[in-house]
């Protein structure tokens, strides 16, 4: 099995996103299922959340289950100096 989870809160917060770039998200993240070899990626450490995926002025923080292959998308947050 593999697939992209949306939690709740991350599809909550992507609704509030333009629609302009919340195309361009939504299609970033349908890219993840090709984890690991994703560009824009980036492991975290002490963080929250495993990984982040950059999408211009938005970042989707994630957790990534490399055994089953399974994306959790947790969070889609705009880019300043709360986002970290």
């Amino acid at each position: 099995m593999s697939g992209i989870r949306w939690h709740t809160k991350a599809l909550r917060q992507l609704r509030k996103i333009d629609r302009q770039d919340n195309a361009a998200i939504r299609q970033a993240v349908n890219g993840l299922a090709a984890m690991p070899a994703c560009s824009g990626v980036k492991a975290l450490t002490n963080h929250k959340y495993g990984y982040r995926l950059r999408v211009g002025r938005y970042r989707v923080f994630f957790d990534f289950d490399g055994e089953v292959r399974v994306v959790e998308i947790q969070e889609v947050k705009k880019r300043d100096e709360h986002t970290y």
